[in-house]
């Protein structure tokens, strides 16, 4: 996703818990960040995809040091409703805004730019990370109100397990 963006022209600052993970970004030009909190205050934007609803919430509080008025946040992670409430009230507490983005796709969407970005929460940020999101994905939904995004990510989740079952049933059926 990052490096999508710094091939559409982008300058970007980013962190990782892990440092060397950074590094393939660093090597294509990317600024390395000390923390969560510098790379919030060195961008008019902040992305955050990690994998797991604690990983989010540790992100979001190492994060807010470096928010303020002015400064976006968008978590594109897989959290649940109450997460993501909590993550909004931590950085709308620093005065930043902020937007759920929870992604459809994997690895190779993300390669390709061809995530689906539900989005919801404050509609200005929205519009303003609409042209960043239309280069990391092929489709951007607006959802409205905060939990929204988190229960449509439930929701395609489960229509996408009821069709890996099926379809195992078939080639079961076939056999």
């Amino acid at each position: 996703m990052a490096l999508n963006l710094m091939k559409a022209g982008h300058e970007l600052t980013v962190w990782n818990r892990t440092a060397a993970a950074c590094q393939p970004l660093v090597d294509a030009g990317a600024t390395l960040a000390g923390s969560a909190a510098e790379a919030c205050a060195a961008s008019d934007v902040t992305f955050v995809m990690v994998s797991t609803p604690e990983a989010a919430m540790a992100c979001a509080e190492a994060a807010a040091p470096g928010l303020g008025a002015g400064k976006g946040y968008v978590d594109v992670s897989t959290v649940e409703a109450e997460t993501s409430l909590r993550i909004c009230g931590e950085i709308t507490a620093k005065g930043a805004a902020y937007l759920a983005a929870p992604v459809s796709g994997s690895k190779g969407p993300a390669e390709t730019g061809t995530l689906i970005f539900m989005t919801a929460g404050d509609k200005a940020l929205h519009d303003a990370a609409l042209p960043l999101l239309e280069i990391m994905g092929k489709l951007t939904v607006y959802l409205g109100e905060i939990i929204n995004a988190a229960n449509m990510k439930i929701v395609v989740n489960m229509i996408m397990g009821t069709m890996m079952e099926s379809f195992a049933e078939g080639i079961k059926l076939a056999e």
